[in-house]
């Protein structure tokens, strides 16, 4: 069985989010997704709140996708844990992880890289703005990875376009309607003070 892992910070999931996840599940026998808690970034939603979002992403979906599940269990600040815990539940699996073109020059530097390049694939989906150079292919070469780029155009829209001043054009509509009721960003309160 080939997986696909894919793991955002999805604060708060957009379109681009849903036609990664469309694109994964017509190539991949499954496609396992979390919500990670990115220490480099600061959420403005809480963890549960943001594995909602990316459930009512995956449910408005249209096919629904059987092969796409939602699995909070294993996301860990670590990759390298986040894929030992998947590989004791998918034991017999080949492990393809999924990193935005912006994440190709961190990889060498995450926790034990040598061992989790060792461990799964790589599939780089273009980021706009984002561009892979010469330099990051050898730099992750150099460690062994096994990398792919995906041939998919993701749409320009961007999750801080909406938590900073409430950009609808790139959110779910059942997204939308779950942060408007929750009250997640602060444009949201800046807004209700005017």
């Amino acid at each position: 069985m080939n997986i696909a892992l894919f793991g955002t910070s999805a604060d708060p999931p957009t379109l681009g989010h849903q036609t990664i996840l469309n694109w994964l599940s017509e190539r991949y026998d499954l496609c396992v997704v979390w919500v990670s808690h990115n220490p480099f970034k600061s959420h403005q939603a809480s963890i549960e709140q943001r594995i909602e979002m990316m459930r009512l992403s995956i449910d408005s979906i249209d096919p629904a996708r059987p092969n796409l599940e939602l699995h909070p269990e294993i996301s860990s600040p670590r990759t390298l844990i986040t894929v030992q815990q998947a590989r004791e539940i998918w034991q017999d699996a080949k492990f393809t992880l999924v990193v935005g073109s912006d994440l190709v020059r961190q990889l060498p530097t995450w926790y034990q890289a040598d061992r989790l390049l060792r461990q799964v694939k790589i599939l780089v989906v273009p980021r706009p703005g984002f561009w892979m150079t010469d330099r990051d292919m050898i730099a992750l070469q150099s460690h062994n990875a096994d990398i792919s780029i995906g041939e998919l155009t993701v749409p320009i829209v961007s999750s801080s376009a909406y938590r900073n001043n409430g950009d609808k054009s790139g959110i779910i509509p059942s997204v939308a309607a779950y942060i408007e009721q929750e009250h997640l960003y602060e444009w949201q309160v800046k807004h209700a003070i005017h």
